[in-house]
């Protein structure tokens, strides 16, 4: 096996509906602690969090990883930008990632 082999979290991400979690809080807040141009869209999970916000003039979908210190929540280095051309790829490959997702399940 190689040494390039993904590591994966354990902390329930990937099967949260599977087990019956309760769906993800959605909201459509300003973060006024963390970036004024932030519109948090939905939390994933307690640190996970999807966001739409304006990074040097271009509209980019957040999707990251947030940690606590001194009791702010900041965001960290796990996650992906998504300018609108890479995010209306996704958005318009929806119905055959579902498809994929349902023959392996």
């Amino acid at each position: 096996m190689s040494g390039k082999a993904k590591r994966r979290d354990d902390d329930g991400a990937s099967d949260a509906d599977s087990e019956g979690h309760a769906p993800p809080k959605k909201s459509l807040k300003k973060d006024s602690d963390d970036d004024p141009d932030s519109i948090t869209v939905c939390e994933i999970l307690k640190n996970r969090r999807v966001a739409v916000r304006n990074w040097k003039g271009s509209i980019m979908v957040d999707i990251r990883e947030f940690y606590v210190e001194d009791g702010k929540q900041l965001p960290g280095r796990k996650g992906i930008s998504l300018t609108m051309d890479q995010w209306n790829v996704l958005r318009n490959h929806v119905e055959e990632i579902d498809k994929a997702i349902n023959e392996n399940s």
